[in-house]
């Protein structure tokens, strides 16, 4: 542990220097013209089944993630950033497009984009408008790849492995040299645009050690006893519907934490990943102050959905409760005047913002069918409108071993639906008071008032975020899309 000691020491203080230095030349001549300051480099960084909780930043006082935590500081932390679906293909679907998942219908990882609707996501449209683009790492959706639409292609299909026959380095690692090698040959060429999406801390499905670390954080954390969740226990468990208890999350429970020495060898495991992405992220960071690209580039760290780690005796994601949906958000930009640093902004974001934010810091028009805001006004503390309640939905099934789900996320409350199940089986819990999802309210006479309008938002909304003409092609699915998303012939109230 001393060894690692140092070394945190070492990525903390390189962290806040580098992040001084990009402050300290956002205001210093550039050499670029006013239209090309206008439109700054975005590098966007995507971990894969990072849970919101699982920083430093965050509150946790196990994990180590110095680079993160300090960006953080300098930065503009999200604490209330969710993925309206959690799971990987429909969450990045929703991430290139700004659309929720009833609006691009790419429900599950057979599905691809139609060549209409992949124009106008957020690397093609700014490809378009000037930008130098890059994609590094897990594309994650559907079997085509869209290789020749980057500059800079350096991307996989399915999920990748972190470690290859013959090949000593582990797969973060070798993102972050791919990611460096892009960003050495775009001085000169700017503005750019990279999308790194990492593996990390995504499971080695089917693997005997589920998450590999990179050996040089496998002393990580042995000697630190992790406590378990709070809803772990059978009485918990017991208490959730029927379709949840019989479902893929319990499986995989069975194996990552029904016994308690497992339970630390996962999750301790699990950080493993995640400081190894730490670090990753501190050398791409690095790189981009070494290359005198600091002051004009907008840096953006969050994750596409997620993980459960025994919450309510259960494993994986796909459900809403808060673990699967809830995920990390970090934003640097270093033309931000000193006054609009180290905060921390409560407001609701989503996954579908992301795309809007990217383009309108670019300058480029917006296409009407984005469905997710702009993080822009809220980055640069301006007081606009924003959302009080957002619309979540999951309708991937595996073959039957995961619920269907659909609810609505409001600041205080939030209420699930299990359509498919004969009991039209529900929840509803009072986030605000119970933020671990321990008393299921839904069949308590004081809270009907309150379930039956949340339940006429489900309708509303479902009809609200329907598109005319859906975003992923069909042709590799044997499920319709109308029949995959619950379709019916509800009456529909608006709210």
């Amino acid at each position: 542990m001393e060894d690692f000691s140092r070394w945190l020491l070492f990525f903390f203080l390189g962290a806040l220097m580098t992040l001084g230095a990009w402050g300290k030349n956002a205001s210093a001549s550039t050499g670029l013209s006013s239209s090309e300051q206008a439109r700054p480099n975005i590098v966007f960084l995507l971990a894969d089944d990072l849970r919101w909780d699982a920083l430093g930043c965050m509150g946790n006082r196990i994990v180590r993630t110095p680079c993160l935590d300090a960006l953080a500081q300098r930065g503009v932390l999200f604490e209330s950033h969710f993925c309206a679906t959690s799971i990987c293909p429909v969450s990045r679907a929703s991430i290139f497009l700004g659309q929720y998942e009833r609006c691009h219908r790419i429900f599950d990882f057979a599905i691809s984009f139609s060549p209409k609707v992949w124009s106008n996501a957020y690397p093609v449209l700014l490809r378009k408008h000037g930008y130098r683009t890059g994609f590094i790492g897990k594309f994650g959706v559907g079997e085509f790849l869209p290789a020749g639409d980057f500059d800079y292609w350096d991307g996989f299909g399915g999920q990748g492995r972190y470690f290859e026959p013959g090949v000593p380095d582990h797969l973060t690692e070798r993102q972050a040299r791919s990611a460096i090698r892009f960003l050495r040959s775009s001085v000169g060429k700017e503005p750019f645009c990279l999308s790194v999406s990492f593996k990390a801390p995504h499971a080695q499905d089917g693997a005997r050690r589920e998450f590999p670390p990179d050996p040089r954080d496998e002393t990580l954390y042995q000697d630190v006893e992790i406590p378990p969740p709070s809803t772990g226990d059978p009485d918990h468990f017991r208490r959730l519907p029927h379709c949840v208890q019989d479902s893929e999350g319990r499986f995989l429970w069975e194996g990552r934490f029904s016994d308690p020495d497992q339970y630390q060898k996962t999750v301790r495991d699990y950080y493993r990943l995640v400081t190894g992405l730490d670090r990753a992220v501190g050398e791409i960071w690095r790189a981009v102050e070494e290359l005198g690209l600091g002051n004009r580039t907008i840096l953006v760290f969050s994750s596409d959905n997620g993980l459960l780690l025994g919450e309510h005796g259960l494993a994986g994601k796909w459900l809403m409760y808060e673990p699967s949906i809830r995920v990390p958000l970090l934003v640097y930009d270093p033309r931000l005047p000193p006054g609009l640093r180290g905060r921390r902004i409560a407001a609701m974001t989503l996954n579908v913002d992301l795309a809007p934010t990217f383009l309108d810091w670019a300058g480029t028009d917006i296409p009407g069918e984005i469905q997710g805001k702009s993080l822009r006004p809220l980055i640069e503390g301006k007081r606009v409108p924003w959302r009080t309640e957002w619309f979540y939905e999951n309708h991937y099934t595996a073959g039957g071993r995961i619920p269907e789900v659909e609810g609505i996320r409001t600041e205080q409350w939030k209420y699930i639906r299990y359509p498919q199940t004969p009991e039209k089986e529900e929840e509803l819990y009072c986030v605000a008071r119970d933020p671990n999802e321990e008393k299921n309210l839904a069949r308590d006479p004081s809270f009907r008032r309150i379930l039956r309008r949340l339940q006429r938002q489900v309708q509303w909304w479902k009809q609200k975020l329907s598109c005319e003409e859906p975003a992923g092609s069909t042709q590799n699915t044997k499920q319709s899309p109308s029949r995959a998303l619950g379709e019916g012939n509800e009456l529909v109230t608006a709210p």
